[in-house]
């Protein structure tokens, strides 16, 4: 067999889509497909997703990018040596061993029903929303998957009755898609991976294991939860039912994790992806660095049971391309969305109007629940253009707070700083609008830099399990300096005086988004 006869597959399951990509041994897609799910918002807050239309999408995307692949001429069906997972993190899920069937739909990781949940506990608890933090890196939030669980176990009777039975398997997407592809009722595996577990609130950063005081001080059960497993090493097979039976499940990453692989961001490189929300991660190495500026602890990744851990310093942006399917269906202001681009461009400026998204809550760095988003600066000047264009600007003053915390918990932790460690690579579907991009840049004040592959997520879960099955080695991975030959870079212009009145006039915004959960509808 030819290195061209070589594959990966690559499962990629986010907030809105699942696509499979097929990857040759040079990593470059021969064969995909992508299939849109539903989101269903109960109450207001309310985000959920049906599992078993997420396990018919997979089925879908896999069958016809293999189809695809071979009609481009690829031998894929003998040539494919392993599939890579990367999924929505956070996003929580219970289901019944015995039957297969969810307990309840999958509540998706920027929910908000669980206010309630993560106040009561901060009054308990002598850390209030920090009580965790030294061991899992996160803050109470309704972010997380821990919070997600104890509603369900003390909301939904089907699940109650599921773990005094000892019939209920707790998971976030990964382990669901994992437990489903490897047989389900008939021996599926019950695993999750480091990446995905550090963003349950349940695992030490230190042991990588479940945390057993965490445990008991929440009423978890350490029984319903998945066995931890690393980043890049063969899990199980694919089996029967499925397309690709018998091909080993040899990777898995949360998404914000495997971006930051196909980025090969090392030590004190930053990535900043832009999807449905915007995720920013800075590599700490094998050091685990606490923020003291509203910053996540997590893992980076660990690519192999015996390989060092990579630590990272995360920021987490609720909203960034959601607001512009809000633009598209809520307010039906363009129709697709990346009609906003040429729209936002009309303008040279957004006339003084700032938005701010805090649809469901503010993350990193504010991490308020009780903020609700506000337009604000609206005059009778202002049009559909200066509002598209304040959307544009939110997704990138949410960037710069994270990494402006980022900076400061560098300097404080005792780092050198430069600016290569802080030049910032970008990816995910947002990253094609090059006035995005250009704005970015502008309001950081340093280059960003746009791969030709923004699709760095499925990249590198491809790269885990290619990792794990032979087919790549590390230093094929982290290898940059082709990559950076087909990248795009875009350097700021803006005048520092400018920049700083409209950084100024951003926080003034954001403060105005406080205390306005409990308005009446």
């Amino acid at each position: 067999m030819s290195k061209e006869d070589v594959f990966i597959g690559s499962l990629d399951q986010g907030t809105t889509s699942t696509r499979f990509i097929i990857y040759d041994r040079q990593a470059r897609p021969v064969g995909s497909h992508q299939v849109e799910f539903t989101q269903f918002y109960p109450e207001a807050g309310w985000v959920e997703h049906d599992p078993m239309e997420i396990l018919e999408s997979v089925k879908v995307c896999m069958a016809k990018a293999l189809d695809k692949a071979t009609a481009n001429g690829h031998n894929v069906d003998s040539g494919l040596k392993g599939i890579g997972l990367t999924n929505q993190r956070e996003t929580t899920l219970l289901w019944s061993k015995s039957t297969g069937s969810p307990l309840y739909n999958a509540i998706v990781w920027m929910d908000a029903r669980t206010s309630s949940v993560c106040r009561k506990l901060e009054k308990e608890l002598s850390g209030g929303r920090t009580h965790f933090a030294e061991t899992c890196g996160l803050p109470i939030s309704t972010y997380f998957s821990a919070m997600k669980l104890i509603w369900l176990m003390e909301n939904v009777d089907t699940v109650k009755q599921a773990i005094k039975s000892g019939d209920a398997l707790f998971g976030t997407i990964d382990t669901w898609l994992i437990w489903n592809l490897t047989g389900g009722v008939n021996g599926g595996l019950h695993v999750t991976d480091l990446s995905n577990a550090s963003r349950t609130m349940l695992m030490n950063l230190k042991t990588l294991d479940w945390d057993q005081p965490t445990l008991k001080s929440l009423g978890i059960p350490a029984e319903i939860l998945p066995k931890i497993v690393s980043n890049s090493e063969v899990i199980g097979k694919i089996g029967k039912g499925w397309p690709l039976a018998g091909i080993p499940i040899s990777g898995c990453l949360g998404d914000q994790h495997a971006a930051m692989l196909g980025q090969a961001c090392h030590k004190g490189e930053a990535k900043s992806t832009y999807g449905t929300g915007a995720f920013i991660l800075l590599n700490t190495g094998e050091e685990i660095v606490q923020s003291k500026h509203g910053l996540l602890s997590t893992v980076a990744f660990k690519l192999g049971p015996e390989a060092p851990t990579n630590y990272a310093l995360e920021g987490s942006i609720a909203i960034a391309g959601a607001a512009v399917q809000w633009l598209r269906d809520g307010l039906c202001i363009i129709n697709s969305a990346s009609e906003i681009e040429e729209l936002a461009s009309q303008v040279e400026s957004t006339g003084g109007v700032y938005f701010v998204p805090a649809f469901n809550g503010l993350f990193a760095p504010w991490w308020r629940d009780d903020a609700r988003g506000v337009c604000v600066g609206i005059t009778r000047f202002t049009s559909k253009a200066h509002i598209a264009r304040a959307v544009l600007e939110s997704m990138c003053f949410q960037v710069k707070d994270v990494l402006d915390s980022m900076q400061k918990d560098a300097v404080e932790n005792g780092e050198v700083k430069n600016e290569k460690e802080f030049l910032l690579r970008v990816d995910g579907g947002a990253t094609v609008n090059n006035l995005l991009m250009k704005i970015q840049a502008d309001l950081l004040g340093s280059p960003v830099v746009r791969p030709a592959d923004i699709e760095t997520t499925a990249l590198g879960a491809a790269y885990a399990a290619g990792l794990a099955v032979g087919v790549w080695k590390e230093e094929d991975i982290f290898a940059s300096d082709e990559k950076a030959k087909t990248a795009t870079t875009f350097r700021p212009v803006l005048a520092d005086e400018l920049r700083k009145k409209k950084l100024d006039s951003w926080c003034r915004a954001v403060e105005k988004t406080f205390d306005l959960a409990d308005l009446s509808l």
